[in-house]
């Protein structure tokens, strides 16, 4: 059955759950926001890479730096599929940060200049344009007041004047799972002439993101988390407009046309953005692991993570646990980020893994402004994947429903 672009929906929860070779340690994995544990199919990708071609990108005539070469560039062709842009809009980063990074360094940003994002952002969405405060004199506007971390664009309308040239968001909020309206404030941008970049570091893999809906120009994404990929493995799209106006990070080998003693000509985008050898096992199997979660289908992987934040939120029927963000399903994404009354969130997070092998995450989530304007120090966060099972979900709230009576307050 098609559905979507081209996704086959074809693998059970079953058959992903097997071809995991983590979960056979019998751990309970809840902690997805961070990074996701790697299928067969996406290591053994890696592997043929190692044993059968491993010679460098673009530089060789032979077969195997043939081979190379294209695997590593249909990587781009995979990656747009899943987001629905165009190969040439793909550039390969080691990560989300790295992402964002290029934007904020690789554009012209002047003094005068105004770039507005939000308290509710993962601080790799937050110190690079902090960064351009201080040394280019940008000046950087922050939004965000409601209690459930949701984006309002009418705050983002207030705040644009003639000089803001970038909005920055996130779309699912790491630390609460929050989901933000960012088909509204990237309209907003576009009918301002204003460029929109999207962190979509907990979107992409667990939900339905097209670049074009969101009328972004850059968005960030993760090949670690929801696409089940390697880690050390990300890319940036850049809209096709904008890709010219981006300088890359880094200049060298790989990426000239041509070179003289005071003067060289680089070659055409994205390639000019993969100066040096770059992480070539990773981009493959970032290229298959696209190819891996298009077959379950990121429609049904949506649904199911659906279902499951649904099973999870009986922890609040506990009058000393205390859950953040929206209650509406539609506006939450498969993260839970809650306290128990009485006890630390590195606490609680502890003894879920010593009383039933629970992983989850505790502290601020490298989002310290959004635990501030909480009020609290930091919370315990469980985040699903598709592949979690409704058993364990059960789990999960019958040993936190059983630390809150035991230990809270």
């Amino acid at each position: 059955m098609e559905k979507g672009r081209g996704e086959t929906l074809t693998k059970s929860v079953e058959e992903v759950r097997a071809e995991i070779p983590f979960l056979r340690t019998g751990i309970i994995y809840l902690d997805n926001a961070a990074t996701t544990p790697t299928p067969e199919p996406v290591i053994e990708a890696m592997l043929d890479y190692y044993h059968e071609y491993s010679a460098n990108v673009g530089r060789g005539l032979h077969r195997a730096a043939k081979r190379a070469t294209a695997e590593f560039e249909s990587a781009r062709e995979k990656i747009a599929r899943v987001i629905g842009a165009k190969s040439n809009e793909i550039i390969f980063t080691k990560n989300t940060t790295e992402a964002i990074n290029l934007v904020a360094r690789g554009l012209d940003f002047r003094r005068g200049d105004k770039i507005i994002t939000t308290v509710f952002e993962h601080h790799s969405n937050l110190l690079p344009w902090q960064q351009l405060e201080r040394e280019r004199g940008v000046k950087l506007e922050i939004v965000g007041s409601s209690k459930e971390c949701l984006l309002d664009p009418a705050e983002f309308e207030a705040a644009i004047d003639k000089n803001t040239r970038l909005i920055a968001t996130h779309h699912v909020s790491n630390a609460i799972g929050s989901i933000q309206p960012v088909e509204e404030i990237g309209k907003l941008a576009q009918e301002n002439d204003i460029i929109y970049l999207v962190d979509a570091a907990q979107s992409i893999g667990h939900m339905p993101v097209d670049v074009g809906r969101l009328h972004c120009d850059f968005l960030a994404a993760p090949g670690h988390k929801g696409l089940l990929g390697p880690q050390g493995t990300g890319f940036l799209f850049a809209r096709e407009e904008r890709i010219r106006e981006l300088a890359p990070l880094l200049t060298g080998g790989g990426i000239v046309d041509d070179v003289e003693l005071h003067a060289s000509k680089l070659v055409e985008p994205p390639q000019l953005f993969d100066a040096g050898t770059p992480n070539i096992p990773g981009v493959i199997g970032l290229g298959r692991a696209c190819e891996y979660v298009m077959d379950i289908g990121i429609e049904k992987i949506a649904e199911r993570e659906r279902k499951l934040i649904e099973l999870m939120l009986a922890i609040e029927e506990n009058s000393r646990v205390k859950v953040y963000g929206p209650r509406d399903l539609e506006r939450r994404g498969g993260v839970v980020s809650f306290n128990v009354s009485g006890l630390g969130p590195h606490d609680v997070a502890s003894m879920l893994d010593e009383l039933a092998k629970i992983a989850v995450r505790s502290g601020h989530h490298c989002a310290q402004p959004t635990m501030r304007h909480l009020r609290v120090n930091g919370t315990v966060r469980a985040s699903v994947h598709f592949f979690n099972l409704e058993q364990e979900i059960e789990k999960f709230v019958e040993v936190v429903e059983q630390i809150a009576r035991e230990l809270g307050t």
